[in-house]
């Protein structure tokens, strides 16, 4: 696998201010080691067993980030460790994470996912939801929220693509000045992946998740 030269040809599309997070998830460890010998140290998962599993085996210095659907009940399993948590997509699972990182005493970080694409199937706030999640998250003190996070219309629609994200990009604009207008940590806008990041970068994200172009088409289980 030809790890080393897609994360080369990758790197050189990222701005110095855009953060990547290589999706590991449905990868061996092999392939998140060569990335990690490339010098990447953040990788990102879907899966809670799975993130587990590679959290305990792998580096230690390595930064998980989970960017899948998290349920409520998982949430205790990965709150000892995870550096960010990218798909909190309703005040329940908030405040789940709040109250399990308080547990153990962590401050953990959040991206509130935001719904912009076209499909149904994706996950995340409408922006009435978001406001009211960000009006009832004060009274939580054990996450912190750094930014959003949103997945464009699956289609090969440049155009929609284009306008969903510039969206959320406005959409972070005001959130930031209207709830975090002096909280340097509110910061992050996660979107961009494989496909759609090059146009995520040129509308204003900060992070972008890439998997398949650094490690290949995903064997998903059965």
């Amino acid at each position: 696998m030809a790890v080393k030269e897609n994360l080369s040809e990758v790197r050189s599309h990222l701005p110095a201010h855009v953060q990547l997070v290589c999706v590991s998830k449905f990868h061996p460890n092999e392939s998140i080691l060569e990335a990690y010998e490339c010098g990447e140290r953040i990788f990102g998962e879907s899966k809670v067993q799975e993130l587990c599993q590679k959290q305990e085996t792998l580096p230690k210095d390595i930064s998980w980030h989970f960017i899948g659907h998290l349920q409520t009940n998982k949430v205790k399993y990965i709150v000892p460790f995870v550096d960010l948590i990218h798909g909190v997509d309703s005040l329940k699972l908030l405040a789940e994470i709040d109250r399990q990182a308080a547990k153990v005493g962590r401050q953990v970080n959040c991206l509130l996912q935001m719904h912009i694409a076209q499909e149904e199937s994706k996950f995340g706030f409408n922006e009435f939801e978001l406001r009211e999640a960000l009006s009832a998250s004060t009274d939580l003190s054990h996450v912190t929220l750094c930014g959003l996070m949103g997945m464009a219309t699956f289609t090969d629609d440049r155009d929609r693509i284009r306008a969903e994200f510039r969206g959320l990009k406005q959409l972070f604009d005001r959130v930031k000045e209207e709830f975090f207008p002096h909280d340097s940590r509110f910061s992050i806008l996660s979107m961009g992946m494989s496909d759609d990041y090059l146009i995520a970068i040129e509308e204003g994200s900060t992070m972008v998740r890439i998997g398949t172009i650094l490690f290949g088409r995903r064997n998903y289980p059965v």
